[in-house]
């Protein structure tokens, strides 16, 4: 094909639906609307469009109904299940996505989508164009040419006639030949029995074509072979008649249908909005952009004691801070803007660098004529993730009181569903508004500058449309917090916990460098000795840290079972592993290995890297609009998932240390989740054990084993233990089984002797499910909404994780409430009381205090009553304490 040669792409649509769809999984709007396949297939498009850039383009679809190969052969795909129930309501969207882009779209009643495309590449092809069939269907091979290439945009992968010879032994007419033999499994072409592609290939290079081979049987090796080509040589036929493309439709189309004109950007707006695909919407969007008309620029001081003026008169105003990094204890600050009526605000800048860049105020003068207005408590602030902002303020000298909004938050709360609570999709979403790209002001890749780089009037539109954004953002989402019912949660729990948040940000926890550099050479040692483990069990060396090494050895070499093929290669994941671990030891000894990698790598190695220069602490960022359950999240470094199972994750923790001369606190909740179930399923026989200060899991043993309390042994127990939790989230039978090690009709009857001794659970269970069916959301103990949408989906396993997680949400976001309020409440106390210990950390239940020996009696008694008493539950909530030189110790 010639450079010169005017191109066109066919887009085999149907194929590329499913291979969307398989390719990812598990993807929803928040309505609980399947979108996985949408959002391939868009992708799909736009990196035809993008990376080949035609300016002639068709997308082709099977039509409905049966075609004429069913008729000539019922049983024609008769082989393949029946369409996934979650992709169904996903093919008309696609179909109307390809029409909001403006791209030509063909159908047609009896024949395939490949018959559409085999038709018209052997048109345009006459016609002396190039054309390109965009698929990864080996029937089309059938349709190359000089003039036609099949391209796979999934496997980057170009198909001409080399290609075609390599597959199929010779030219595109042989497709159908070596097809008609060997049949096509996928589509229940049946073929000759006995042979595959690969010896088909033989036979037709041997005899050219299928009549051919039929008239001269004898001449074919093998008696068996001539034998099944005599009996099944009509079937070969028919199988040829199936597989070949019709290629001369009469389709009232021609090239001029096909130019790829401007996309239907108003369609496309809100199609993208429906399926809440945010980084497509922000590319694509038509709606209003921000024009900078009244947004001023505050450069002298008279026009800054205006603006102070104006904002203190307002009694309400938004603000926003433009910043060196994303990393707020590490940012300097830029700039400032202010809004107090849509459309209007003010920029102020203070630290912008570059060429010819105008005077601007003294950053001193700024912070020293804002302090009071930022203090004061009785002007009410807005902002859109705040604890940044006051986080920024903070290192720069300005401490902010008075905050009434988090836009942020506000949106988690109002709308738990939502995928992105972030400025630009809620503008998109509440407004109807596109917002200024960051990198539209900044550049992108190499050429990115630093945002101090950017031209001041530049800056001025992009900073106050953020402030002004904000403004508007509250006025809508305020009444929505009324609506919903989640507007004292919003009020007094997490726009308070902001202040608190900041305040630990800020404080950070203290790190022991020696330590980690010592314990990662400790890891370093064992991490050689398991390799050599490893070595030895396998016979040989190779790389352990490749999992594609490791499954040639483990499977190929060592011809273990149990292995599972992938696109890359076999399958050595945890499940694959600890499976083969009953098998074989090299897979334990590979576990370790990944397990004690995995622990140098994220903690040991990296955590010292996150140092503060200046504090010599790290100041990990807790994120409260993350989690579905209301849960707190950390981020730079998360320090939510390290390890206290095994020995060396333990250690990790002992690098954790107070503050020279104080001691660590840890607090940590007592079984709060098993106590929020007995409380909120009101099960008599569990507040009865938890009232009693029983040991759950053995009353539990004791119970559903039908023993007595003495006789309980700790097997019993851990398998009580596992059901106990197990319970919290939906485990089935199965997953019990295989938890436990122990047969699934066992595993069931301990599910039914547990339901038999604790009813109300099961009514509780059963009623949170029926509240999500209803609802699509559940309910917390202080009234936070969980969203579970995929409670309606068609498919079966979505469907059954949303119902598990029905369950457990309630139980898991009334104990993040609770220790919120905790954390409050301690706040307040270490403030009121004027105590120097600090709250450093919150993981899961667990709250940590960085405190000088000397508070220990008053700040254990503090915590303790404050964590027992944040919620009045039915059951006692009970705190384990430890004190110690590190947080291994404390814990």
């Amino acid at each position: 094909m010639t450079d010169q040669a005017q191109r066109i792409y066919l887009i085999d649509g149907s194929s590329y639906i499913y291979r969307a769809y398989y390719a990812i999984r598990q993807l929803s709007n928040s309505k609980g609307l399947a979108t996985n396949a949408v959002y391939g297939f868009t992708n799909m498009l736009l990196k035809v469009v993008r990376d080949e850039q035609p300016d002639h383009l068709a997308v082709i679809f099977d039509a409905k109904g049966p075609t004429f190969r069913k008729e000539i052969y019922p049983e024609y795909k008769a082989n393949r299940s029946a369409m996934p129930e979650d992709l169904r309501p996903q093919i008309p969207v696609i179909k109307e996505l390809v029409k909001a882009f403006n791209m030509p779209a063909l159908e047609l009643e009896g024949y395939e989508a490949d018959d559409i495309i085999a038709t018209l590449a052997r048109r345009f092809a006459e016609r002396g164009m190039a054309v390109t069939v965009v698929t990864g269907d080996k029937d089309l091979m059938q349709v190359v040419s000089e003039r036609v290439r099949l391209l796979d945009t999934m496997k980057d992968q170009v198909v001409g006639l080399a290609e075609v010879a390599e597959r199929f032994g010779g030219t595109p007419d042989k497709v159908v030949e070596v097809q008609a033999l060997a049949g096509d499994s996928s589509d229940n072409v049946p073929g000759v029995p006995g042979i595959g592609e690969k010896t088909a290939r033989t036979l037709i290079a041997q005899f050219g074509t299928l009549e051919n081979l039929l008239a001269n049987i004898d001449q074919v090796s093998g008696k068996k072979r001539q034998e099944n080509l005599r009996q099944f040589g009509e079937q070969a036929r028919l199988s040829k008649k199936l597989v070949s493309l019709v290629d001369d439709l009469s389709l009232d189309v021609d090239y001029d249908n096909f130019d790829l004109s401007e996309p239907n950007h108003e369609a496309l707006t809100h199609l993208f909005k429906e399926l809440e695909f945010h980084k497509l919407l922000q590319e694509f969007s038509s709606d209003e952009r921000a024009s900078g008309e009244h947004y001023q620029t505050v450069v002298t001081e008279d026009q800054l004691d205006d603006l102070i003026h104006a904002l203190k008169k307002a009694g309400r105003f938004a603000f926003d801070t433009e910043t060196t990094s994303l990393v707020a204890t590490r940012a300097d600050l830029v700039g400032i803007s202010f809004a107090i009526k849509p459309g209007e605000g003010w920029y102020l800048p203070v630290g912008h660098r570059y060429l010819g860049v105008p005077e601007q105020l003294d950053r001193a003068l700024v912070i020293d004529k804002l302090r009071p207005l930022m203090a004061d408590t009785q002007l009410a602030k807005i902002a859109q993730n705040a604890k940044y902002d006051l986080l920024v303020l903070r290192r720069a000298g300005l401490e902010v009181a008075g905050l009434s909004c988090d836009t942020m938050l506000a949106s988690y709360l109002a709308n738990p569903a939502a995928k992105s609570h972030g400025l630009d999709t809620l503008a998109s979403e509440l407004l109807g508004y596109r917002t200024i790209g960051y990198t539209e002001v900044t550049g992108k890749g190499k050429k990115q500058i630093g945002f101090e780089e950017v031209e001041i009037e530049k800056a001025t539109v992009y900073a106050t449309e953020d402030a002004d954004i904000t403004l508007r953002l509250a006025d809508k989402l305020e009444p929505q917090l009324a609506e919903t019912g989640q507007g004292e949660l919003f009020r007094t729990v997490e726009l308070p916990l902001v202040t608190v948040l900041s305040d630990m940000e800020w404080q950070g926890v203290r790190i022991d460098a020696d330590f980690l550099k010592g314990l990662s050479a400790d890891m370093k040692t064992r991490l050689a000795t398991l390799e050599g483990e490893i070595h030895e069990l396998s016979g040989r060396s190779f790389n352990v840290a490749s999992p594609k090494q490791l499954g040639e050895v483990l499977f190929e070499h060592l011809k273990l079972p149990r292995g599972k093929k992938t696109k890359t290669g076999w399958s050595t994941d945890v499940e694959v592993l600890t499976n083969l671990a009953e098998e074989h030891p090299i897979a334990a000894r590979v576990l370790d290995y990944r397990s004690v990698a995995k622990l140098k790598s994220t903690y040991c190695d990296a955590l010292p890297k996150l140092i503060h220069p200046d504090t010599g602490r790290i100041h990990t960022s807790f994120n409260q609009a993350v989690t579905a359950t209301g849960r707190l999240s950390s981020s730079d470094p998360n320090l939510q998932n390290i390890p206290i199972r095994t020995e060396e994750g333990r250690r990790i923790r002992e690098a954790f240390v107070p503050a020279e001369g104080n001691l660590l606190l840890a607090a940590d909740y007592s079984q709060v989740e098993l106590r929020i179930l007995a409380h909120m399923a009101d099960e008599p026989a569990l507040k009865e054990s938890f009232a009693h200060g029983e040991d759950i899991h053995a009353r539990t043993a004791s119970e559903i084993f039908g023993v007595f309390l003495e006789l309980v042994t700790p097997e019993m127990r851990r398998q009580a233990k596992t059901i106990n939790f197990g319970v919290l989230y939906g485990m089935s039978a199965f997953g019990l089984a295989k938890s436990l090690g122990i047969a699934r009709k066992e595993a069931q009857t301990y599910i039914d002797n547990y339901f038999a001794r604790y009813p109300k659970v099961l009514e509780f269970m059963e009623a949170k499910k029926a509240e999500a069916r209803e609802k699509q959301y559940v309910t917390t103990l202080l009234g936070r909404r969980c969203a579970v949408p995929e409670i309606a989906s068609k498919n079966g396993a979505v469907r059954g994780y949303a119902e598990r997680n029905a369950i457990n949400y309630p139980i898991q976001g009334s104990a993040a409430d609770i220790i919120k309020v905790a954390m409050l409440r301690i706040h307040e106390r270490l403030k009121a009381e004027k105590l120097e210990t600090k709250m450093v950390l919150q993981v899961h239940d667990e709250l940590v205090f960085d405190m000088p020996a000397a508070e220990q009696a008053a700040v254990e008694n503090l915590v303790r009553e404050q964590m027992e008493h944040a919620f009045e539950l039915d059951v006692p909530l009970l705190v384990d304490m430890g004190v110690g030189r590190n947080w291994r110790e404390a814990h």
